[in-house]
């Protein structure tokens, strides 16, 4: 089973690797935007919003590779005291009947939304953007699967008595 949660740690390690550039990207195209408007009076739409699709794929893709660092927001009001073997089992419920469940109904109801956007490739968010909206809500479902590959990763480690 160990090597079971190795893999699925591969694959989101794997994706972190790749999307981590995209802040760079995000970075040196908004410098660009800002240095072509005001120092040429030059503008994209299309290019301003290639940053929002690179922000919104940044950290819907990286968020299981952020679970699996273990630096997702806690709100450690009984955590942070209890004793390890507490904290197990916390996790554990959290992993079983809040975070899988309700990844599966972020799945369940935004696939209708994705799938009607890639019928029709939904076009742009403004006139001149993008023509993509459908890769776009296609992050929805892509961050609930690699969420929810973590957290199994994460709870094979924990039911097997071993420290995440």
């Amino acid at each position: 089973m160990e090597q079971l949660a190795n893999a699925l740690d591969k694959v989101n390690i794997g994706v972190a690797h790749v999307v981590r550039w995209l802040a760079l990207a995000m970075m040196l195209v908004q410098f660009g935007i800002v240095v072509g408007r005001y120092a040429f009076g030059v503008n994209s739409i299309a290019v301003q919003e290639s940053v929002l699709y690179m922000h919104a794929s940044l950290f819907m893709l990286a968020a299981g590779y952020t679970l699996l660092v273990d630096k997702h927001v806690r709100v450690d009001v009984f955590y942070a005291k209890a004793t390890p073997e507490v904290r197990r089992r916390i996790d554990i419920f959290g992993h079983l009947f809040l975070l899988m469940p309700s990844m599966i109904a972020l799945i369940y109801w935004s696939w209708p939304s994705v799938r009607n956007s890639w019928a029709i490739l939904e076009g742009p968010i403004s006139v001149g953007g993008i023509e993509a909206v459908f890769l776009l809500k296609s992050l929805i479902p892509a961050f609930c699967v690699l969420v929810m590959l973590q957290s199994l990763a994460l709870l094979i480690r924990l039911l097997a008595g071993k420290e995440t």
